[in-house]
């Protein structure tokens, strides 16, 4: 096993060289075996807290923090940066492709901007917990390798262990990124990213195509429009969907201020720092869009010298994305009721249960989840089940599934495998994460991990995370955890 240094070989306009900072006395909270043997990783259980904590280097490793800038919140900052997080370098797992390993939480860089630099361990953990949660219910996430407590102490609202938590990404390569040089209009620079990312995301472009620009902008579109498909699947708010938080390969970083939605409303925000909404759950293809718009300024001078012949030729991709998301969505939303194909019927009847949803304040898993097991043998004993206010709708349903041919065991199977029966519920998660953090005691914490890496099948300790918060997560908030 070595690491390659792909991207630290780019050179000190893209990141800058550093070292994770040294502690004395790692201890490995979480290990991800299994991830660790499809990345082809083999250690002694006594290298881990080392290897992952950057005290010691892997072979082959160069450790960098990355460049890059970002719209936060919709206002442009030309400068952020790896202010807490090591590159190490880049690995070819099993199958042959490349993942970067990152170290966050290991100490100050360049970026930091007068911060420590320090990762406490509640943030550590909700990034394992949720990643792995929205890995195993089948959502484009990067992953989480390890976490290491660090043995100190540091401050944030309260004192707290610190921890450094390993990231592995298909790639780290941002929208910022791109508006990182755009800002300094270093072209040259902005060639070689979107090459890079070419070679990583889309080897089918061929490198001599006059148009491979604009289709790895189409790429990224469409990579994009399935993210905020799947998210919008499970319930999942981002909570921080800034361009520097925006990659390019499609895949969910950065679970700071995440949350999982329980009672239906598009209006959710759970974000203590979004207080006008902007990334709130209803919101979020609205943003994906600004946000690749961002990255099209960037790919103009690529796409075609003369601008405007440029912008002709992005802005079909851009202007076509609510159309494109509306049918992705229209057919996701048919899956989780059982239906093959959406159509106008169909989108209809799942509409009609959106209202319905936010109206009687019902919640969004439950409730796809007592539809899915109304389509028992015995349709009028499972729906008594169901909330009383969707069991007109539920009636109208089954007659929609037999019109359209639709046999119900075919449809539960369907429902099945797009409405997870468990998913990382804010109040679970609270309690884990509580119970680490005073004694870095695991027990519930391995139990909850369990049932959040089998979200479709029911296991003996399933039940014990399905119920809703008391007072429907009327006064949760996330934190950003720098």
């Amino acid at each position: 096993m070595k690491l390659h240094k792909q991207y630290a070989q780019l050179g000190s306009k893209f990141s800058n060289q550093t070292r994770p900072e040294k502690i004395k006395h790692p201890k490995v909270v979480l290990w991800n075996t299994a991830l660790a043997n499809a990345l082809g990783f083999e250690f002694e259980t006594n290298q881990v807290g080392s290897y992952f904590s950057g005290q010691l280097l892997l072979p082959g490793s160069k450790p960098v923090a990355l460049a890059y800038a970002g719209h936060q919140f919709g206002h442009f900052n030309p400068q952020l940066g790896d202010g807490r997080a090591h590159l190490l370098g880049e690995v070819i797992d099993q199958q042959g492709k490349l993942h970067d390993i990152q170290l966050k939480g290991s100490g100050p860089t360049l970026f930091s901007r007068n911060g420590d630099g320090k990762c406490g361990i509640k943030p550590a953990v909700r990034e394992y917990l949720m990643s792995e949660a929205m890995a195993a219910m089948g959502v484009p996430t990067t992953r989480c390798l390890a976490v290491v407590a660090t043995g100190e102490t540091i401050y944030r609202q309260t004192s707290t262990p610190g921890a450094v938590v390993t990231r592995v990404a298909s790639s780290h390569l941002r929208v910022g990124t791109f508006e990182y040089f755009a800002a300094r209009q270093m072209y040259a620079e902005i060639k070689t990213l979107a090459d890079l990312s070419i070679a990583r995301h889309c080897p089918q472009i061929e490198n001599d195509d006059p148009d491979k620009y604009i289709k790895l902008f189409s790429y990224v579109v469409d990579k994009q429009i399935n993210l905020i498909t799947e998210w919008m699947r499970v319930g999942f708010i981002h909570g921080v969907m800034n361009t520097d938080n925006t990659l390019l390969s499609g895949d969910t970083i950065d679970y700071g201020p995440c949350a999982m939605m329980g009672v239906y409303d598009p209006d959710t925000v759970f974000s203590s720092i979004d207080r006008n909404g902007r990334y709130a759950f209803g919101n979020q293809a609205n943003i994906a869009q600004w946000n690749l718009a961002r990255l099209a300024e960037c790919l103009l001078p690529l796409i075609d010298t003369d601008e405007q012949r440029a912008i002709d030729k992005v802005m079909p991709l851009l202007t076509a994305f609510p159309d494109k998301f509306k049918q992705s969505n229209n057919h996701m939303m048919a899956s989780k009721l059982g239906f093959e194909q959406s159509n106008e019927a169909v989108n209809n009847s799942q509409q009609a249960l959106l209202e319905l949803l936010l109206q009687h304040q019902l919640d969004y898993t439950q409730s796809f989840v007592q539809l899915q097991h109304s389509l028992g043998s015995d349709l009028d004993a499972k729906s008594q089940s169901l909330n009383p206010n969707l069991q007109q709708w539920q009636q109208n349903w089954v007659q929609l599934l037999q019109q359209t041919n639709t046999p119900l065991a075919q449809a539960q199977q369907l429902m099945s495998q797009h409405n997870p029966l468990v998913i990382p519920r804010n109040h679970h998660m609270e309690k884990v994460l509580d119970e680490v953090e005073s004694d870095l005691h695991t027990d519930s914490l391995a139990v909850f991990l369990s049932v959040l890496q089998s979200p479709y099948t029911l296991t003996k300790h399933t039940h014990l995370y399905q119920d809703a918060a008391a007072d429907d997560d009327l006064n949760y908030q996330t934190f950003c955890g720098t």
